[in-house]
């Protein structure tokens, strides 16, 4: 898992006299490398854990998706995550927590990004599925992530955040079968990226990316390759898919928007007091619908039989595209 040059530039970059013992995380999306727990002997730190991308010979993605533009999209979400945590992470504080940033270095063909450890920092939780505390809680830190970025420029960051917006998935477009939508997909675009209250998007808000601590009192996410600008309900739809399933979607959308709403709310009023939060609120409510349908399109072209595509997102891509 560990070749000489991570291991001297960990060393290097925290005070180590060397790495006790590397533990794998994970595996990056289709084989660009790894995210690995390191344990340190003489740092200050007793562990951090590095995303240690390395481009592959061959490509290969689990769902066939191989391409060009599939590449570069990857190497530029690398580029901008790291452009994340130099330039940006700073302004995250306890009340939308991310991994504090070590360095970064670029070269050789790698890319290596060193980042606190966060289950050593007391947020050790991983969850498939939430409990109604848990989401609230992940909806509140979703919140004072946009409340903190609300019209900010994302420089050196996506200029659309996401990883399924219609610029950069043309092929999924050009694959999905579902005339009406396919249609509809540049409105529906183009609908989101006018809201006039924009903010930053976490771009890959799923329940595997939130961190929660031992008493379940606090949570942390993770993961920003897809952080740029945008509509705060793309975040929202996108987590709520992640976790719920087809019923619970229908029986407590306005009980889960309620609970958002409010956090973001509280969270302008410390943060961007001059923002009037209930304008912010009735536009990003209608756009909630806009930007579920969104994400249904992106994932019909590119896995139709996605157990997320159910009847819930259908009825709502109807409505939408009645609307519009």
């Amino acid at each position: 898992m560990m070749n000489r040059r991570l291991e001297t530039y960990v060393c290097e970059a925290t005070g180590a006299n060397r790495v006790v013992a590397a533990e794998l995380v994970q595996e990056l999306w289709s084989g660009y490398g790894q995210i690995l727990r390191l344990n340190l002997e003489g740092a200050s730190t007793p562990s951090i854990v590095a995303k240690h991308i390395a481009i592959p010979d061959q490509r290969r993605h689990p769902r066939g998706w191989v391409s060009d533009l599939s590449h570069e999209r990857k190497l530029r979400s690398y580029e901008v995550e790291t452009r994340w945590y130099q330039q940006w992470s700073e302004d995250c504080d306890v009340s939308c927590r991310i991994p504090s940033f070590i360095s970064d270095d670029d070269g050789g063909g790698e890319v290596i990004l060193l980042l606190e450890d966060l289950n050593a920092s007391g947020f050790p939780g991983r969850r498939s599925s939430l409990e109604w505390h848990q989401i609230e809680q992940c909806l509140t830190w979703l919140a004072e992530f946009h409340a903190t970025f609300m019209g900010e420029k994302p420089e050196g960051l996506w200029e659309t955040g996401t990883y399924w917006h219609l610029a950069t998935r043309p092929d999924e477009l050009k694959a999905l079968e579902d005339g009406a939508l396919k249609n509809a997909a540049p409105e529906l675009d183009q609908i989101l990226s006018g809201a006039t209250y924009l903010t930053f998007v976490h771009g890959d808000a799923k329940v595997a990316n939130f961190c929660f601590s031992k008493d379940e009192e606090k949570v942390a996410a993770l993961d920003f390759q897809y952080v740029g600008g945008g509509c705060g309900m793309k975040d929202v739809a996108y987590f709520i898919g992640s976790c719920l399933d087809e019923a619970s979607c229908e029986e407590n959308e306005r009980r889960l928007l309620d609970s958002y709403f409010s956090s973001l709310e509280e969270a302008l009023k410390r943060r961007r007091p001059e923002i009037d939060a209930a304008a912010v609120e009735t536009e990003w409510r209608s756009l909630f619908p806009v930007a579920w349908t969104d994400f249904h399109r992106f994932l019909k072209g590119w896995c139709p039989g996605h157990w997320k595509i159910n009847g819930y997102s259908e009825r709502l891509a109807r409505e939408v595209i009645g609307a519009i």
